[in-house]
C-alpha cells in the first residue's frame, strides 16, 4: 500500500467518486467518518462500525491530549491497538475547540493557552503540540492546526484569524515532517479559512497549495451559518483547492447538507449528528428524521424504514425501539445509532453510485423530494 494516493473513478458535474489508499487500509469517496472523538464511536463497537460501511473514522486531539492522555496512549501502542480499530483515523487538530471553549482560551501568535474543560489544569495548544499529539496517538492522516472564528465576525477577524492560520498551517507542516518515521507512512491535511468571503478563501487556498498538504479541508463552515450561505460559500470554495487533492468539510452534517456538498465536489464528511440523535431518539430515514419517542409509534410493528438494510432493521419493530428508548434502556441508544450510521454510509455507498452512473442530479432530486416530505 502508498503511503496516500487519492484517485478519482469518474465524475458527474462538481461531484467525483474514487479512492485514498493508505498503509491502513482503501477509504472510498464520497466517504462520511463516524467521529469517534474520545477513541469510541459512541454506542458502537469498532467491528460494528466497520460491518456498517464506515472506511475511516475520526478521533479528536482536544479531547484525547486531555483523557487519557496523548502520551498513555502512545505507552499502550496507539489509537488504533488502543481502541481496537486497524483501519485509518483521521484526528481533528483541536481548532473547533479553541473556538467552542472560547470562554476558556487565551490566543496568541505561539498558539492556544487554556483551561482544562474536565478538572481546570492549564495547556498550552501550538501547531507544534497539536501535531505531537496526532503523531503520538497514531493519526492517519493529520489535521493542520488552525484558528476559527464564527461567521458573524467582521472582516477585519476573519482575515486575520486566516492569516494567523496560514502561518500554523506552515508551522504543522513543518512539524509533521519532522516526525520522519510518523510521516513516512501517514498524511496531512491543511484547513481552508475565510469564514463566508470568497477572497479570503481564495487567499487561504493559495498560501495552503503553496505550503503542500496531501488534501484540504474546507473549515469555518457548519457553525450556524445555516444551509443556503454553506452552499454559496461551496460554490467556490471546494474550486479554489487542488483538484487533484481531497476535499473534507469538516463537521458536515444533515443527510440533505452531505448531498449537496457531494453536488458541489466534497469528497469527506464528518459528523457527530447520526450518533448523538440515536442517543436521544431521533432516527434518519430515507422519509425523513423521525423522533421514536413519539407516541404514534407506540404499537408500530414495522422497522424504522423499510429501505434500510440495516441489522436494527431487520431485527426489531419501532414499537420496541420506541419502548426502549422511553425506558431509557441503554440497548435503545445502541440500536438508534447503529442503524444511524448504517443509514449514513448506505447514503455515501448511493452517492458514489449515483456520480459513477452519472445520475446524481436525479439521485439528489428524488432523496431530497422523499427526505422532506418525510420530515
Amino acid at each position: 500500500m502508498p503511503r496516500f494516493d487519492f484517485a478519482i473513478h469518474a465524475t458527474d458535474g462538481a461531484a467525483r467518486t474514487g479512492a485514498i489508499t493508505m498503509e491502513r487500509g482503501v477509504i472510498r469517496t464520497p466517504a462520511f467518518m463516524p467521529v469517534g472523538t474520545a477513541a469510541t464511536v459512541k454506542a458502537m463497537k469498532p467491528a460494528d462500525v466497520h460491518a456498517a460501511g464506515a472506511d475511516i473514522i475520526l478521533g479528536n486531539t482536544y479531547h484525547l491530549m486531555l483523557r487519557p492522555g496523548a502520551e498513555r496512549v502512545h505507552r499502550l501502542g496507539g489509537l488504533h491497538d488502543f481502541m481496537g480499530w486497524d483501519r485509518p483515523i483521521l484526528t481533528d487538530s483541536g481548532g473547533y475547540q479553541v473556538m467552542s471553549l472560547a470562554d476558556l482560551t487565551k490566543r496568541s501568535e505561539d498558539g492556544v493557552a487554556f483551561k482544562s474543560h474536565l478538572d481546570g489544569s492549564r495547556h498550552l495548544l501550538s501547531p507544534e503540540r497539536s501535531i505531537e499529539i496526532q503523531r503520538l496517538l497514531g493519526s492517519n492522516i493529520v489535521m493542520a492546526f488552525d484558528e476559527l472564528v464564527p461567521t458573524t465576525a467582521t472582516r477585519e477577524v476573519q482575515a486575520a484569524a486566516m492569516e494567523r492560520s496560514m502561518r500554523w498551517a506552515k508551522r504543522s507542516r513543518a512539524a509533521f515532517d519532522s516526525g520522519e518515521d510518523h510521516a513516512a507512512h501517514n498524511a496531512i491535511f491543511g484547513i481552508q479559512q475565510g469564514a463566508l468571503d470568497e477572497g479570503l478563501r481564495k487567499a487561504s487556498a493559495d498560501a495552503l497549495t503553496d505550503i503542500g498538504f496531501d488534501g484540504y479541508a474546507v473549515g469555518g463552515l457548519a457553525v450556524g451559518e445555516g444551509q443556503e450561505a454553506m452552499f454559496a460559500c461551496l460554490d467556490y470554495a471546494p474550486q479554489q483547492l487542488p483538484a487533484d487533492k481531497p476535499r473534507y468539510l469538516m463537521g458536515v452534517g444533515k443527510p440533505d447538507d452531505i448531498v449537496g456538498a457531494v453536488e458541489r465536489g466534497i469528497d469527506m464528511f464528518d459528523c457527530v449528528l447520526p450518533t448523538r440523535s440515536g442517543r436521544t431518539g431521533q432516527a434518519f430515514t430515507r422519509g425523513g428524521p423521525i423522533n421514536i419517542r413519539n407516541a404514534r409509534f407506540g404499537e408500530d410493528t414495522g422497522p424504522l424504514d423499510p429501505t434500510c438494510a440495516c441489522p436494527v432493521c431487520a431485527g426489531w419493530s419501532r414499537a420496541y425501539l420506541h419502548h426502549l428508548v422511553r425506558a431509557g434502556e441503554i440497548l435503545g441508544a445502541m440500536l438508534m445509532t447503529e442503524h444511524n450510521i448504517w443509514f449514513y454510509e448506505a447514503l455515501m455507498a448511493d452517492l458514489r453510485a449515483a456520480i459513477a452512473d452519472g445520475r446524481l442530479t436525479t439521485f439528489a432530486l428524488d432523496f431530497r423530494a422523499r427526505y422532506h416530505a418525510g420530515a
